[in-house]
């Protein structure tokens, strides 16, 4: 691989990897064909009784099992190493180094076949919680003759009942330090956790990095899930959820004038950043190039989020850095998390910055196919619109039937829309944390 530029000039970055885990299949092939097909990842919930929350249906992942034979080409000793690591893998940490390892692989990045003190790791991810399976049996002990708990017994009776790896099960950081172990990665290594914006936060500072030169190559990452029965709790109380009736297949529907609220799902993408010079001279397959990225944090009084300010900076920003103005943009990600406020927040941003083309930008949001993937949601749709590029042509917005006049954005619903050359991916929290990166195809 090549070294670090000397001379200040930032060097031409580009995809030479892709990975996808979720709701819709665990490959980068099956993702397209159910975008391209129109087909939901949204079903009957299983992974937690519906009874016990009164959520009925969600996007589960589920040919992914967690078996060591999910992790995609594995090397002999990374079989090994991964089997064994297993068992201190929650199951959204086992999505993320799966999904980070097919990448490796598509990328050709195999054990001896690049300097590890130059390749190195971005992820992102969710705030990760324990199962309450891991406290049953400690909890158990620590009950008195009348059944109820005695916490006085918890440091001698139930505490001993946990496994002494339990907290590494959980940590957001633990699926970096898994990859770095895995591949021999010993470049730049960090993990950020802000929610939905995560992905493309990790994209920019992997990005950056390569760009200056401080890296030849980076994984860049992301994992999450809503699908966990502490983490559906507070969904339940504090997102705007649909409302659970009807057909699971309709339910998640940006932008439309019928949506009800977001979808819950889980799933993991991630994508490897090359320099352009490292790739060429090892003959790596190109998928795209990245531009730009940008960050921006909005909130007013109070601290009540301005989404919708926070989304009209990024897009503005990654236009800017990337010298390209509104009229050279293929199309857009949305966000699209299919809330009333939330998808006329982010349409009120798109029209502000896209309104004045002659033509309308495309818009897509891979969300009406599988819900809200939490942290993961990002890459995930980053990696379906890079296809996208090369393919050539769009997928429709699932359940987009009634446009809303409060949500005006040119919704695509066919799947021969070009996709043109370049798009912005967008992402944003509850709180306001906007994110987006701006990628277009190389060539």
């Amino acid at each position: 691989m090549s070294v670090a530029r000397r001379d200040g000039r930032q060097r031409r970055v580009v995809i030479t990897g892709m990975g996808a885990i979720g709701p819709l299949g665990s490959t980068t092939g099956e993702l397209w064909e159910a975008l391209r097909a129109g087909r939901s990842g949204v079903g009957p919930l299983t992974i937690v009784p519906p009874e016990a929350l009164g959520v009925r249906f969600a996007a589960e992942a589920r040919q992914f099992t967690g078996d060591v034979d999910d992790f995609g080409d594995l090397d002999k000793d990374q079989k090994k190493a991964i089997r064994k690591g297993l068992k201190v893998m929650c199951r959204e940490c086992q999505m993320g180094v799966a999904v980070a390892q097919k990448a490796m692989a598509d990328a050709g990045l195999t054990s001896g076949s690049f300097d590890p003190d130059r390749v190195g790791i971005n992820f992102g991810a969710d705030y990760m919680l324990s199962l309450p399976d891991d406290f049953v049996d400690g909890i158990q002990k620590s009950l008195d003759e009348n059944g109820d708990f005695d916490f006085a017994r918890w440091p001698t009776d139930g505490m001993p009942r946990m496994s002494p790896l339990w907290l590494l099960k959980y940590l957001p950081n633990m699926p970096a330090s898994h990859l770095a172990i895995y591949n021999d990665l010993r470049g730049p290594n960090n993990s950020i956790t802000l929610r939905e914006a995560a992905a493309n936060l990790a994209v920019g500072e992997a990005f950056r990095i390569v760009a200056e030169g401080r890296a030849d190559a980076m994984l860049a990452a992301a994992t999450g899930t809503r699908l966990h029965p502490m983490k559906m709790i507070h969904c339940l109380q504090q997102d705007e959820l649909a409302d659970g009736s009807g057909d699971p297949a309709a339910a998640s529907r940006p932008f439309d004038r019928d949506r009800s609220g977001a979808v819950l799902g889980e799933g993991a993408g991630a994508i490897v950043l090359e320099a352009l010079s490292s790739a060429e001279a090892r003959g790596a397959t190109i998928h795209a190039e990245v531009l730009s990225r940008a960050s921006s944090a909005v909130a007013g009084a109070n601290l009540v989020a301005r989404r919708q300010q926070a989304l009209e900076n990024v897009m503005r920003t990654v236009l800017e850095r990337a010298g390209l103005s509104a009229n050279e943009i293929g199309h857009v990600h949305a966000h699209g998390l299919s809330t009333r406020t939330g998808d006329a927040e982010e349409a009120a941003a798109i029209q502000s910055v896209f309104g004045d083309r002659p033509a309308p930008t495309p818009v897509v949001a891979a969300k009406s196919h599988f819900g809200n993937l939490g942290a993961g949601s990002g890459m995930v749709e980053l990696v379906a619109s890079v296809l996208a590029l090369g393919h050539g042509h769009l997928f429709p917005v699932l359940n987009y039937e009634t446009p809303d006049p409060e949500c005006p954005v040119a919704a695509v619903t066919d799947s021969q829309t070009p996709s043109g050359s370049s798009f912005i991916n967008l992402s944003v929290t509850p709180q306001g944390q906007a994110s987006a990166v701006l990628i277009r195809r190389c060539g």
